[in-house]
């Protein structure tokens, strides 16, 4: 169970590292909330546009519209959750694995060295999503410990419609082994993903506000708090 007591008593800096606008939310929109409220630095890092990925070629002249409508989103959502900076990125969505992963990691890698993290949340590996599993393989990277590093925790997220998409067998499964209890700050998540409204779905789709909604209440009902978010922990070092 998350507490402040898990990390260091000064003030946590934190870095999210995203494939698409609303991913960050999604994952790990109430533990964003959370820290910003307990007054540490939050910054998000979306790789991915988020659009081009609806026509069979990438055209960013033809999807102007929703890309700026995305990129507005983000800011409106990381503004909702307290976050202290967001930044977009330009990888080309649901094609991330045509890039080079070290062009990829070296993004992450200058994230890392500018913000000096000691917190890095970012996707499980076993998604269905094929730019959530680029994205994790170069977290990985990125994030290797290093002598020196300031990163202590690493943690991945579920993303509905994409983690529990993933048939078992196919690909690791998502066993939560660290839980946020989110009871207090479930409501600003779910404000955050209205800001992202042409991106959700209906009921029951996975990825609606209901469903997400329902899925905190069951995360938290498991760990026995009103609402949760849960992850998967990649290394924690106790000091």
């Amino acid at each position: 169970m998350f507490s402040r007591e898990n990390f260091d008593k000064q003030q946590t800096t934190v870095l999210v590292v995203a494939a698409h606008p609303d991913d960050e939310v999604l994952g790990c929109g109430g533990a964003i909330a959370k820290h910003a409220q307990q007054g540490d630095n939050v910054h998000i890092l979306i790789l991915a546009e988020g659009a081009t990925s609806r026509d069979e070629k990438r055209d960013r002249s033809h999807f102007q519209r929703e890309l700026s409508a995305l990129a507005s989103a983000a800011k409106q959502a990381s503004e909702i959750l307290g976050s202290t900076s967001v930044s977009l990125k330009d990888f080309p969505d649901n094609r991330m694995d045509g890039c080079e992963l070290l062009d990829i990691v070296k993004v992450i890698e200058d994230a890392v060295t500018h913000i000096h993290p000691q917190i890095v949340y970012t996707h499980h590996n076993g998604d269905v999503n094929i730019d959530h599993r680029r994205v994790h393989e170069a977290v990985i990277t990125a994030c290797r410990p290093k002598p020196g590093s300031s990163i202590k925790t690493l943690l991945f997220f579920e993303v509905p419609s994409s983690t529990e998409w993933r048939p078992p067998g196919s690909a690791p499964s998502f066993a939560p082994n660290w839980f946020v209890d989110i009871s207090e700050t479930l409501t600003l998540k779910l404000k955050a993903l209205e800001a992202y409204s042409l991106e959700m779905c209906p009921y029951p789709h996975p990825r609606s506000i209901e469903s997400v909604e329902y899925l905190a209440r069951w995360r938290g009902s498991t760990v026995g708090v009103e609402a949760a978010e849960a992850f998967m922990l990649g290394r924690n070092l106790c000091l």
